[in-house]
């Protein structure tokens, strides 16, 4: 409502004084301030903030009067009155200087806009001013205090008596009343009347009168509270009477609220009770306290001192309160807290040290509450006189528009003004410009000037929730030097708008231009001044106003699109004063000081050039009979609300009419609804132009102590409760929901049960806007930053820097529990399955739980009927139960786990849900509850199935967690559990990390095997059996059971998975798990590991890695498209392989992808030898070269994917840029042939991440001796060395006869298979011809090579042309000579098929390891 901004102000005294002042008093209008020391009295104005005139008693009639006490302004600001202490009044007349003399003048620039209407200098400048003393008034007695009435002075002294003075003293004498005679009750009706004797010698402390209620609020001199009023309509002196506060004797002041009639009493308790007067007894009834709780300030609630000084703020929305130990706080107007400067920063430096709380003697809000002036008491302290200078503290305040133009509640932004700057909460102005740029094409016959609720502005959360900063908006100087203060604000309902009106006319201001629009014709603007608020309507500004040239009240709308003219203003005037306005749809609503409320309809017309619109009376409804004073309306707004749903209505379009009048009478929310008793006239009977707009019926009162009001024209089928609710702020009692009812499934209604319901509920921010669709509340706080100045007397020392930051709520939990704790759990299902697509709903169920929780669970009474199973079981009802228990469990402590498990079912059954639902992330989070509530045999079983299921799914991250928390249950360590890494090795391997410690050799040369023998020791060395290395794994110093059973499981999988045949899971799995690979492979050599079926292991292979089957060259066919097709097919390669790398990365595994595709270290010169360059890690080489980043490609054409890194890394350039691609061709220039050729090739080869990966597997299997499988992948990857290598393995006496054998079936199993189904493999098995024949030359079976002789040789062409292109591409990698010709089928290989090239790299030369 009111927030700090910035640090305080000081205004210095520039007259030197030894006296200090210590009370200050505003005028009526606060454009003066009186502020009062000893034996003098100064008058400050406003704005500029500067000292006019100040007044020094001499010495003799100081000693005659004694010292200043009090002061007390006339209301037209023309007299003043002082207190001595010797009992006498002082008046002084304040006279002004002529119109020529002014005290400070305003300079303007050459150019600007200067005012020349009559009186401006009154308005701009300060005025010179001088006070002269009249004929003082001695009362022979001190004088406790001093109330100004219109035209009387009423003054109480210490002698228990009441003297009513006349301003202008010489014309009437005084009267006086004796308190006694004055009649007390506890209320007006009581019969015991009469002469109240037990006042005897008591005097009236401090008294305010109240317009509203017509009285006085009295504290006495003895700690009473009264209130004395007037029998009759005149205040004459016999004919007062007065009412006790009960039980109540600590007063110490008071202060009144008159808009809506209130009393507040500090006591010396520390707190402030606010009554009311019961409009039916007359009794003083208690309202409210206002009281620091224990809870917010608990080293200070109980130690403030007594009650200083009360103080409302002009717009009556906000009070201020000071105490004795000094500090301010503010309350809004029914106690909602919202700043005080004794706790947090405020009351501390920056290193923890306490402040001393700011003591206060006087304080007093400014012009419209934008600033408070606050005198500071020094206790005559030396160094406090050094500390505080003579001179007025200044806080600054940036309020709310609600709280002078409540119209902006129908609003969903929250609009905020200081003096001189405007807040807004808008997001993207270009979201809402491109709904706002059509509304001038809008039907305007349509009932609905607002967006649709598929908009992007009816959801709020995009633009009302988008960031955390404010839109300031700087008051544009030229209108606000003549027009300040800004007295109304309102902001349309795009957010993008926002209009202001001081003084005299008004401003608007469009974020879509950033420029402000002021009257061009300056008369204009200075002829007007706005009294009854303004709002938008459209493009349209409405305005209720006067008129001062005509002296009438009129109600303007001025287009935003034109010139600010009055040419183009539609006027339209009005009988009466207007004090309040708001707009429904095309409805305007005027609340008028005669107590009676006008509706008139706007309509867009079209008959004229310019924009403009029709204004037309529909109804007229006098309140007078229910509105004591036209003042204490709050606000007035038009409503589709009311008390029977939009069920029972036949018509649709009633149920978005204007139903209801919602009026804010002092705080008490009245409802008047149409009366649709009479006879009803179908509307298509009557013609549109006599519709005649139904009676109201009397008023009902919905709600007590309503501060604000939020109610939306919109309407969201799908949201109707939060729609067509009423939502209400009301102070320390937090908010109110009016919710509609409705039946489900449009059944009939049950006759008892009420179409609304009104719904309290607790919240921790102060409500500025309601979102109605997005169920959030949206508001504001103060925030400090605290500065230590270098001198402990500058203000930025003493106080923190206060800023106002956006906040924002959640409600919905509330209301779900309301209605749970009501028993309509159907109407709480409705509405949260209105609401279950907000992002945030997850968090509404788990606030919904935790709340019940703490509640129930940590009573210490017995709960006689739980809310919890209750909840409990409507969370059922939505998919994240199992989500919401669990987190809602983890972020509670372990003491109430009984309590919330037993209302919401077992753990382990909820775990097997988990489980079953495949939600392995929420099963582990029960598993941490497990093991808090079961015993450790319970969790480790629990433990292993997810462990299994997780192993399954590839959660590799979930595995390692289990791997972790299994070793923890049996080892007993369960609070310290060994930690897993968490971040990912960088692997060049393309997504395989290498295992643990070990040095890994990517190529075995087959030239290093002398006479054909190989030594398999290397790879039969692996130590077999748990104890190996696998053991040490996990703990180095014992092979524990844990460690064998964790083991079993990991084999146990890996052996399902190669079965399978899923190899490319197999190598995630060992990477991911840091699963000794080798190892096991070399105990399943002769088990699992062996292949029975060769040509179904290929193609699992093929689907597995995404790899192409191999296709025979079109050109080989003699293809009647190999003129016209290669090149379009080689381009399209190239640009879709750019994704090939990105495409395996999202298959891989869950695990992010690795940082880059192969990084390859490159030989100095490419005419040395070459390593096999896919195995060439990036650890070998400092150069790193980019990774292709693009979008993934469709299923669809994986299988069809060439990588383009091949072609570059072979043409020998190391950035693989595509424009060098083509540069190299063309230079090359390539036949038709060969290019067909390349194509071809590049078709037949997989993605360069599947070739890594199938690389790697073939070096695990192939130091483990799995022969089977490395005949399998040289397969796939067309490698005749690796058939050579392992063909020259076969001799050795090692290799197990079954192993030979199987590798023989097989591979003629796939010749058969390639002759019949896949010719594409049969050049590449021509090429290893001679290893075939050398295979079947064993004794024991005599095969012919001819069985592998390629049936289709005779259907190819002569591929022995490009034989020296290829020499020519690859001079470093001359091509075998003992091949037949098809060895030259893949010219681009990345793995030169040349085995006497292969060195042995050195066993430590790539040692990767994982840490």
């Amino acid at each position: 409502m009111y927030f700090l901004s910035g640090w305080p102000r000081r205004l210095l005294c520039p007259l030197r004084s030894s006296e200090r002042p210590f009370l200050i008093e505003p005028s009526a209008q606060r454009f003066y301030l009186a502020v009062l020391s000893e034996t003098q009295i100064s008058i400050w104005f406003s704005r500029p903030s500067v000292l006019i005139v100040s007044y020094i008693e001499s010495g003799k009639a100081a000693a005659q009067f004694g010292f200043y006490q009090l002061v007390e302004w006339k209301p037209d600001d023309s007299m003043i009155a002082v207190t001595a202490a010797n009992g006498y009044v002082l008046l002084f007349d304040i006279i002004g200087g002529s119109d020529e003399k002014c005290l400070y003048e305003p300079v303007y620039p050459k150019g600007a806009r200067v005012k020349v209407t009559p009186g401006y200098k009154e308005e701009q400048c300060a005025p010179a001013l001088t006070l002269e003393m009249k004929k003082p008034i001695d009362l022979e007695a001190p004088i406790s205090c001093l109330q100004t009435l219109q035209e009387d002075l009423l003054v109480a002294t210490a002698d228990g008596y009441l003297h009513m003075l006349h301003w202008d003293s010489v014309s009437n004498g005084r009267r006086a009343v004796n308190l006694c005679t004055i009649p007390f009750s506890l209320d007006l009706q009581s019969s015991r009347g009469g002469p109240c004797l037990d006042l005897d010698g008591v005097h009236i402390r401090e008294m305010e009168y109240c317009a509203t209620l017509d009285g006085f609020a009295v504290v006495f001199n003895d700690g009473r509270l009264g209130f004395i009023t007037p029998t009759a309509n005149r205040l004459a002196t016999d004919q007062l009477q007065g009412v006790w506060a009960a039980d109540v004797s600590d007063g110490t002041c008071v202060a009144v609220n008159n808009k809506y009639r209130l009393m507040a009493f500090g006591c010396a308790s520390g707190s402030v009770l606010v009554y009311m007067i019961d409009s039916s007894t007359g009794s003083m009834q208690l309202s409210h306290k206002l009281e620091l709780t224990p809870k917010h300030y608990p080293d200070i609630w109980n130690k403030t001192g007594a009650v200083k000084m009360v103080r409302w703020s002009p717009d009556c929305s906000v009070v201020m309160v000071t105490w004795d130990c000094g500090g301010l706080s503010l309350w809004s107007v029914f106690g909602a807290h919202l700043i005080c400067t004794l706790g947090e920063d405020f009351s501390c430096h920056s290193d923890g040290t306490k402040k001393e709380p700011l003591k206060i003697s006087s304080m007093s809000w400014g012009v419209e509450g934008y600033h408070l002036w606050v005198i500071c008491s020094t206790d005559g302290a030396e160094g406090d006189e050094k500390l505080q200078q003579t001179g007025i503290l200044q806080f600054q305040f940036i309020k709310s528009a609600l709280t002078v133009n409540p119209c902006t509640s129908n609003q969903e932004q929250v609009l905020l003004h200081g003096e001189d700057r405007l807040y807004l909460t808008c997001g993207d102005p270009t979201q809402a410009h491109s709904v706002s740029d059509k509304s001038p094409s809008r039907d305007s016959g349509s009932p609905v000037h607002r967006p649709s609720a598929s908009t992007p502005l009816s959801q709020g959360l995009s633009t009302l929730l988008g960031h955390k900063h404010w839109q300031v908006v700087q008051i544009h100087s030229t209108y606000l030097e003549t027009n300040w203060p800004i007295r109304f604000a309102a902001i349309d309902w795009s957010g993008q708008c926002v209009a202001v009106a001081g003084r005299r006319g008004f401003a608007h201001y469009s974020l879509y231009t950033r420029k402000w629009k002021l009257f061009g014709n300056v008369t204009q603007e200075q002829n007007m001044t706005v009294t009854g608020g303004l709002t938008w309507w459209d493009d349209f500004v409405v305005v209720a106003c006067y008129n001062f040239i005509d002296r009438q009240e009129e109600l303007r709308l001025y287009v935003r699109t034109s010139n600010l003219d009055n040419v183009f203003a539609s006027v339209t005037k009005l009988q009466a004063d207007t004090l309040l306005l708001n707009v429904f749809r095309n409805v305007v609503i005027l609340f008028r000081a005669d107590c009676s409320i006008c509706l008139y309809s706007i309509e867009r017309r079209h008959d004229s050039p310019n924009p403009s619109v029709s204004v037309e009376l529909l109804q007229e409804v006098s309140m007078s009979r229910y509105i004591p004073h036209p003042g204490l309306v709050v606000s007035v707004t038009l409503t589709s609300v009311r008390t029977e749903t939009g069920i029972t209505l036949k018509a649709p379009q009633q149920a978005c009419s204007a139903e209801s009048i919602l009026l804010n009478l002092a705080g008490q929310l009245i409802m008047l609804q149409r009366d649709r008793s009479g006879p009803q006239v179908r509307e298509k009977d009557t013609p549109a132009n006599q519709t005649k707009l139904l009676p109201f019926c009397p008023p009902v009162v919905l709600a007590q102590c309503v501060e604000n009001v939020w109610t939306t024209c919109r309407s969201n089928r799908k949201k109707r409760h939060l729609m067509e609710a009423l939502w209400l702020s009301c102070g320390e009692a937090g908010m109110k929901v009016w919710l509609p009812l409705f039946p489900r499934d449009h059944r009939k209604p049950h006759s008892f049960l009420s179409r609304r319901i009104m719904l309290p509920f607790h919240i921790n921010i102060y409500p500025l806007t309601v979102l109605f669709e997005d169920a959030l509340i949206l508001g504001a706080s103060n925030e400090t930053a605290v500065f230590d100045g270098t001198g402990s007397s500058s203000l930025e020392a003493l106080f923190p820097f206060c800023t106002v930051e956006r906040t924002s709520q959640i409600y919905l939990h509330h209301i779900l529990r309301q209605l749970l704790v009501r028993n309509l759990g159907e109407q709480a299902l409705m509405l949260a399955q209105s609401c279950a697509t907000l992002p945030y709903f997850p968090h509404v169920l788990e606030l919904m739980v935790h709340v019940v929780l703490e509640e129930e669970a940590t009573s210490r009474e017995p709960i006689p009927d739980p809310l919890l199973p209750t909840v409990a079981k409507f969370v059922t009802e939505f998919p994240l139960f199992l989500q919401t228990i669990v987190h809602c469990a983890r972020k509670t402590e372990y003491a109430l786990w009984n309590y919330l498990f037993a209302a919401v079912g077992n753990p382990k059954d909820l775990f097997e849900e988990c489980l079953m639902a495949q939600d392995l992330d929420t099963a582990a989070s029960y598993l941490i509850i497990l093991q808090n509530m079961e015993v450790p045999a319970v969790s480790r079983q629990h433990a292993t199935l997810l462990f299994n299921t997780a192993l399954e799914q590839g959660k590799w991250d979930l595995c390692r967690h289990m791997i972790r928390f299994l070793k923890a249950i049996g080892s007993g360590e369960s609070e310290t559990p060994p930690s897993t890494p968490t971040t990912q090795e960088q692997s060049s391997t393309g997504g395989f990390e290498f295992f643990r410690n070990r040095s890994i050799s990517l190529s075995q040369s087959a030239d290093s095997i002398a006479g054909g023998k190989f030594n398999l020791q290397k790879a039969l060395s692996v130590p077999s059996g748990p104890s190996s290395k696998g053991g040490e794994r996990w703990c180095k110093d014992s092979d524990s059971a844990e460690n064998l059973y964790i083991d079993m499981m990991l084999w146990r999988h890996a052996r399902h998975l190669l079965e399978q045949v899923r190899l490319r899971d197999l190598g995630c799995f060992s990477a991911q798990l840091g699963f000794e690979l080798i190892g096991w492979l070399c105990r399943e050599r002769t088990r699992v590991a062996r292949i029975d079926d060769f040509v179904a292991a290929l193609k699992c292979l093929h689907k597995d890695f995404l790899w192409p089957f191999p296709v025979i060259p079109a050109c080989s066919i003699s293809s009647p498209l190999k003129n016209g097709r290669c090149r379009p097919v080689l381009s399209s390669r190239l640009l879709k392989s750019q994704s090939a790398d990105s495409l395996l990365n999202s298959d891989m595994d869950t695990t992010p992808p690795q940082v880059t595709t192969a990084n390859h270290s490159w030989l100095d010169s490419l005419g040395a030898v070459s390593k096999e360059l896919d195995s060439a890690s990036s650890h070998g080489g400092p150069q790193t070269h980019e990774a292709f980043l693009s979008p993934l490609i469709n299923k669809g054409e994986e299988c069809s994917i060439g990588s383009a890194t091949d072609l570059t890394e072979t043409s020998s350039m190391v950035d693989g840029d595509w424009t060098m691609v083509d540069e190299n061709f063309s230079t090359l220039s390539l036949s038709q042939s060969e290019l067909e050729h390349i194509s071809m090739e590049l078709a037949n080869k997989g993605p360069h991440k599947s070739q890594v990966q199938l690389r790697y597997l073939l070096h695990v299997f192939m130091e483990a001796g799995c022969l089977e499988w490395c005949v399998v992948i040289g397969l796939i990857l067309r490698d005749a060395g690796v058939i050579k290598q392992v063909v020259g393995f076969l001799d050795s006496p090692e290799v197990p006869a079954e192993t030979v054998q199987s590798i023989r079936a097989g591979l003629k199993a796939v010749d058969l298979w390639a002759s019949s189904d896949c010719l594409g493999y049969k050049p590449f098995l021509n090429l290893i011809g001679p290893q075939l024949l050398k295979l079947l030359e064993v004794p024991v079976e005599q095969v012919q090579a001819e069985a592998f002789q390629p049936t289709g040789a005779s259907k190819l062409s002569d591929p022995p042309l490009l034989l020296p292109r290829a020499e020519e591409l690859t001079a470093a990698h001359p091509l075998p000579s003992d091949g037949p010709a098809g060895a030259s089928a893949r010219p681009l290989d990345d793995t030169p098929p040349q085995p006497e090239e292969q060195e042995p790299l050195e066993e430590g030369s790539y040692d990767c390891t994982l840490s």
